[in-house]
Formats: structure tokens, sequence, C-alpha cells
């Protein structure tokens, strides 16, 4: 079998079987394929590798300057096709299981204050080229900063899912997996203001003979609902408007504020991570680091002992 028929068999037990998200399907194959490409270089491919040629190619991609999470990544990726071509019989042994990971660095993810975050909700109000774009984009970041949601799950949210004025939201996540988090009065007072100009401009839109869409945020464009990039590019006039760094506000940076700002305030760390849909502890685990660096800030800038 060619590599490419190899990857793209891969790919798909991956999607069928263990239910990986688009956005993980395509981080495995332009992975899979830049390490294809280097084997074919050197007049190999990935039916002959062996161990010493998985560690070349991550010397190689240490050599290119990427970053720590990249070429774990990319290692990742190489161990899971392995390990699928040993369980298919495709090979009888996986050259990548014994070769251990750069490791991730310890980087504090970014967050934003409570006082910014305020600051960016409101501006949020009154971004839009018109009234129905600022409903939309109000609702957008409140929903955002209440649940700590991914913005893929964000954007993507079906309509369904807002009826009945709920206290809780049905969150979809990565592999399909649901989750259930409870939204804040003004969440849910933003949801439903856009819900109802929402199903009015669908029933406008029926009336000329359009479909009815799925999507709590629909779009005119190919996927039907607002797309990550396009919220992405949103968020960065949103933060302009509310006198922000935009280099600080990332739809991420809202969902670590989110995690944060109920650390904070007292929540178990158990809950957070239910709530943020993270599979272990220990990723939530981060945010304890974040508060201990607050915590530090705090009494070096306002302890009469602190010194310069």
């Amino acid at each position: 079998m060619s590599d490419r028929n190899w990857i793209g068999g891969f790919l798909e037990a991956q999607a069928a079987e263990r239910g990986a998200a688009d956005n993980t399907t395509a981080a495995y194959a332009r992975d899979l394929a830049d390490f294809s490409g280097w084997l074919a270089a050197r007049g190999q491919g990935l039916d002959a590798a062996q161990r010493h040629d998985v560690e070349d190619y991550l010397v190689h991609c240490e050599a290119q300057g990427l970053a720590v999470s990249t070429r774990a990544r990319r290692l990742s990726s190489i161990k899971q096709l392995y390990r699928f071509t040993f369980e298919e019989g495709l090979r009888a042994d996986n050259p990548a299981v014994q070769i251990a990971g750069p490791g991730k660095s310890k980087r504090l993810p970014k967050t934003l204050s409570i006082e910014e975050v305020d600051r960016l909700l409101a501006a949020a109000e009154t971004q839009g080229r018109n009234a129905d774009d600022r409903l939309r984009n109000a609702c957008l970041m409140q929903l955002l900063y209440a649940t700590g949601m991914r913005v893929s799950e964000l954007v993507t949210l079906p309509v369904s899912a807002a009826r009945g004025d709920p206290r809780m939201l049905l969150i979809r996540g990565k592999g399909g997996k649901e989750r259930m988090v409870p939204l804040s009065p003004p969440a849910r007072e933003a949801l439903a203001t856009w819900l109802a100009r929402r199903d009015a401009l669908d029933e406008m839109g029926r009336a000329r003979g359009k479909p009815a869409s799925p999507h709590l945020f629909p779009s005119r464009g190919k996927a039907g609902h607002l797309t990550r990039h396009a919220f992405y590019l949103l968020i960065k006039d949103i933060a302009v408007s509310a006198g922000v760094s935009p280099a600080k506000v990332t739809p991420h940076t809202l969902r670590h504020a989110f995690a944060t700002h109920l650390l904070q305030n007292g929540a178990d760390l158990r809950a957070i991570q239910t709530f943020l849909g993270h599979a272990d502890v220990a990723t939530t685990e981060i945010y304890t680091h974040v508060l201990e660096e607050r915590l530090k800030e705090l009494v070096l800038d306002h302890h009469p002992m602190a010194r310069d």
C-alpha cells in the first residue's frame, strides 16, 4: 500500500471508530503528509521507516525551529498512525512506540482581568454594521464568557440548543462528547434577545423561499454558520473598541478567563474540568498555576514590605 492509502485508512478509522473531530483529523493529515514527504525525499516510505528514521525526522523538525508543542503533536500523529498499522496487520512492529516526546512547555495561558472582560462585553453591544449584527455579537461574547466554550463549539451551536429559555446549555465538544454548562443571567438575556431576532430573520427568509437555518449563528457562507476565522477577526475589532490590546484577546483567552475567574471565586477544579470539557483534570490544573501567579503579583504589588 502507498503512503497515501495508509494515511487515508488511518484518518477514516479515526473519524469512524474514535469519533475524531474534523479539526483533529485535519491536524493528523497535515502532520503525516509532512512526515511522508520527508521520508519520500530520502527514498523511503511509511512501510519501511524505522525508529531511527522517526528520530531523525524529529531532529529535522527541531532544526526548522518548530515549537515544542508542534513537535510533540507530530510525534503523537506518527505514533497513532503506526499503532493503527500494527493493529491492522499492515506492519509487524511499531517503530515509534518507544520514542519519548520533547515534552510540552509549562507556559501559562494568557488570560484577562474581570474589568477587561466587562469592557469587551460592553463593546460587543455596540460593534456591528447594523442592529442585528450588534445583537448577535453581544450574544456571542456573553455565551463565550459564560460557558468557556471552544470557538468551534460556539459557532456551530444548533439553534435547537437555545430553545425554551435554557438555564443549562448542551454543548457538543471534541469527539462528539456532550456536556451541560449553566448560563449566567446576562447570557440568558442576550441569548433570548438574539434568538427572537434570528427567528424573525429566518421567517422573512422563508417568505422569500430560503430554507431555515439549523444554526444559532447562521451565515451565507459555505459552512452555513459563522466561521472560526470570522469570529477571530470580530473579537479583535471588539477588543479595539473596548480599549483592550487586541494582541491579548482571542476566543481562547476568553475561555481561559472563564476558568481563571471561576477558580478565583472558589469554584471546584473538577467542576471547571467538566465545564471546559477536559478529558483529564491534569489539563485543567494549569489554571491553579495562573491563580498562584496572580496571588504572587498581588503580594508584590500591594504588600507594605514588598521591595523592587
